[in-house]
């Protein structure tokens, strides 16, 4: 009977998950196929634009051919499926270098940020959010609530090109870009994340010098995500602040602190799943940014140089990538709606 139970409280999730996979699927064919028909739009020669400013006809004729592009549209985009199922995402037309071997440096990188990123936002964030609510139409909410529209409304750009300004031009308090110092041994490459590496090598220099390269970018990410989820933490909190369960745990003599973590949050915390799936939306959109701006060697940095350079087969494995992230991303958040919440049903 138990076996029965078991089996039968899976098929919900198995379907569940089959019917993401079959969209994932469907999902990954779109994004490649409108992935390549905009390459094909944009104006520019891909040869042009990898070879320098004056190449001769023979060096184009012999890219378009090393590159397939002399070949009709249809053939090219059923050449690029064949390979892609194989596991091949191409040769970048900029590193003449595998887009595999350049996502799986790449990637680790903007991970490292993004985690780092979305880490303090959701610490940040949640904590403003839960006193910006308790103390509400005070000074301290009224404070908060002007920070986080200003954070919210402030280009992420110009955070990055004003923090680079103020921290390493004018102070010099902190490096102005890069992973690591030039004269920094790096970690030997274990996770790909130069913190983790470096603690596993039992390095503490070499950590403390990538934790300080990583502040200045994931300050500049932050501080839209400690904005966003200050905001949607607060209205959550507002909603369920004077409910009756709420009320009977005062009236139980219980601490504040019990009421708000144990009563208070649990009940808001769809609402900070789900700005956290916006959050990091938003990390990997301001990658190409920040990345830019601070020389941080990852997919935002890569994906701009490829769209600079028209590297095809680059820009179509960032956006199978990132698409890729964005499904498994809301994938989970919709894993963690049932498990918060039991009156949400996968099926």
């Amino acid at each position: 009977m138990r076996a029965r139970r078991r089996s039968r409280s899976h098929k919900p999730l198995l379907r569940f998950l089959a019917r993401r996979f079959g969209a994932l699927v469907l999902l990954l064919i779109g994004i490649t196929l409108i992935s390549f028909l905009l390459t094909q739009a944009v104006p520019g020669n891909p040869a042009r634009a990898n070879l320098g400013q004056n190449p001769t006809p023979e060096a184009i004729e012999a890219f378009n051919e090393k590159y397939g592009l002399n070949d009709p549209l249809p053939q090219q985009y059923v050449t690029y499926i064949g390979n892609l199922l194989q596991g091949d995402l191409g040769t970048s037309q900029q590193t003449h270098q595998p887009v595999v071997d350049d996502l799986s440096v790449a990637i680790p990188a903007t991970a490292e940020l993004a985690l780092f990123a979305i880490l303090f936002s959701t610490i940040f964030g949640v904590g403003f959010g839960v006193i910006a609510a308790l103390r509400r139409d005070r000074a301290v909410d009224h404070g908060l609530r002007v920070v986080t529209l200003m954070g919210i409304s402030v280009p992420m750009f110009w955070l990055g090109l004003l923090g680079l300004y103020l921290f390493f031009f004018k102070w010099g308090w902190l490096p102005g870009g890069g992973r690591l110092d030039p004269t920094t041994v790096p970690p030997t490459d274990v996770t790909g994340f130069n913190t983790i590496d470096a603690l596993l090598d039992g390095n503490l220099t070499t950590f403390w010098d990538a934790v300080t390269h990583m502040i200045l970018p994931g300050m500049v990410l932050t501080i839209y995500g400690v904005s966003l989820i200050s905001r949607y933490t607060r209205s959550a909190v507002l909603e369920v602040l004077h409910a009756d369960y709420v009320r009977a745990a005062r009236a139980k003599g219980l601490s504040e602190y019990t009421v708000v973590t144990r009563y208070i949050l649990r009940a808001a915390l769809p609402s900070i799943v789900t700005v956290m799936g916006l959050v990091f939306a938003n990390v990997l959109a301001g990658a190409v940014l920040v990345e830019n701006i601070f020389n941080w060697p990852g997919i935002g940095q890569y994906a701009y140089k490829s769209a600079v350079s028209l590297d095809l087969p680059a820009i179509m494995g960032v956006s199978i990538f990132i698409a890729l992230v964005y499904v498994i991303v809301n994938l989970i958040v919709d894993l963690l709606y049932a498990v918060i919440d039991p009156r949400v049903r996968l099926s």
